[in-house]
């Protein structure tokens, strides 16, 4: 993209009707997230053709794997967008160029972390867990590509962010879109062998998201050096400055908290359900995996809000980021509402997708009869959660968040352990807690937070 254009995007993030540039730099993300969640479906596919124990192995990974993606791409992403963004906004390209190679060294940084953080504690970790024998062998297999290769998914996605924060929204759609689908060719041809390849089983899977983040990262490098976009990885920006580590980390090490807030309230949750039985297990799975579903939805207009807010605060024009955060979060809690409502009334129409047994398919359905109404506010308080990165101050939704978290699966804990209410008290309070975290997160902003 020319200068020229970059600038003419610029000024109609900062002057435009929000609503249709909202919308236009939105979809490419929404798009691209939405392949990308088919992507981890479809592996969880093939890896289940493999049989209960790689798929058991897989299971045992793959909330550090979920925490490693919602860091790399929420919390620190983010961060990186919203440094970016605000330097833009302010109209300082020299700093948004040195602020490249500052989120490049944490990319690194983070990868390196993780990977002595596997190596110290991961089996020991997993053992924890529950996980024994061939199991615990395919897992730690596993972990070790993974992790051993992390570094490329963290450059993939904190480039990604780099790229989001100039307001560049269709390069890194089209590399998580098109990387996707490499992806799910890849592993089917690693996992099970196809067109000739050596039937690597579980390790395929780990082989195929080193590779596709290793390709991503070259990609996003040769663009940010080679291209036309208004901001560039120069070598003359090479310059480290712990002011510039610190604006990312001022907005991402905040933002970090909330994916550890998650994990954990899935974690609490399954252990208190699993005395009501495997149906209901079963059932609540396939109801919660919606709004996982619907989280790359909203996070094509946070990510979109983000950069918006960020220019518009870069400026010194927070009013009008507040109204965009308005009318994004609004926009956002009409579709997951309508979603929401939708299933709470047919819930058979989500829930029969997965499964026929009629005891899973009641569980299933009353949940979402439970909490139907509640993903409105979680899909306003998660985009308000990214145009909050994106003003710098993350505080009152990681806040939020713990509201969530206490309400939610404290609520559940205190209902069932203490009290031993049904399940469907669990389910309140799940929803409940949806609900305080959008209005919490949404009550701070109209309180003049961002104003602070």
């Amino acid at each position: 993209m020319s200068q020229t254009a970059a600038e003419l995007r610029t000024q109609q993030i900062l002057d435009g009707n929000p609503l249709p540039v909202l919308v236009r730099m939105a979809t490419p993300n929404a798009m691209a997230f939405l392949v990308q969640a088919s992507v981890s479906m479809t592996e969880v596919w093939y890896v289940g053709q493999l049989g209960r124990t790689s798929l058991a192995a897989m299971a045992f990974v793959f909330p550090g794997l979920m925490l490693m993606q919602m860091l790399s791409g929420g919390a620190l992403g983010g961060a990186v967008a919203s440094a970016i963004a605000r330097a833009l906004g302010a109209g300082d390209t020299e700093r948004a160029e040195r602020l490249l190679w500052h989120a490049l060294c944490i990319a690194v940084g983070a990868g390196v972390v993780f990977l002595l953080m596997y190596l110290s504690v991961g089996e020991w970790l997993l053992t924890t867990l529950g996980a024994r024998g061939d199991v615990l062998d395919q897992a730690m297999s596993y972990g070790a590509v993974v992790f051993g290769g992390c570094i490329t998914v963290w450059t993939a996605a904190i480039l990604s962010g780099t790229f989001r924060g100039m307001g560049e929204m269709r390069f890194p759609a089209m590399l998580m879109a098109g990387g996707g689908i490499a992806q799910v060719i890849l592993s089917g041809a690693l996992v099970l062998g196809w067109f000739g390849a050596p039937k690597l089983g579980i390790l395929g899977a780990a082989i195929s998201v080193v590779t596709i983040g290793t390709l991503n990262s070259l990609l996003a490098l040769w663009k940010l050096s080679r291209g036309s976009q208004a901001v560039k990885l120069k070598r003359s920006a090479a310059r480290l400055d712990w002011d510039l580590f610190s604006d990312i980390f001022r907005v991402g090490a905040l933002a970090a908290i909330s994916p550890f807030f998650t994990v954990s309230s899935i974690m609490v949750v399954n252990g208190l359900i699993s005395r009501f039985g495997d149906a209901v297990v079963a059932g609540y799975g396939i109801g919660s995996r919606l709004e996982f579903l619907l989280i790359p939805m909203v996070f094509g207009f946070g990510a979109a809000m983000n950069t918006m807010v960020g220019m518009n605060v870069g400026a010194g024009n927070v009013r009008r980021g507040e109204y965009i955060a308005a009318v994004g979060g609004g926009l956002s809690a009409a579709i997951t509402g309508l979603v929401g409502l939708t299933l709470a009334i047919f819930p058979e129409v989500w829930v029969g997708l997965f499964t026929d047994d009629a005891e899973t398919l009641e569980a299933g359905a009353r949940y979402l009869r439970f909490s139907g109404w509640a993903f409105a506010f979680q899909g306003m308080g998660l985009s308000l959660y990214f145009a909050s990165q994106g003003a710098g101050a993350v505080l009152w939704p990681v806040i939020a968040n713990f509201v969530r978290f206490g309400v939610g699966a404290g609520g559940a804990f205190l209902c069932v352990a203490l009290l031993d209410l049904d399940v469907a008290w669990v389910y309140a309070c799940l929803a409940l807690g949806m609900a305080m975290y959008g209005i919490v997160t949404a009550g701070s902003i109209w309180l003049g937070a961002w104003r602070r």
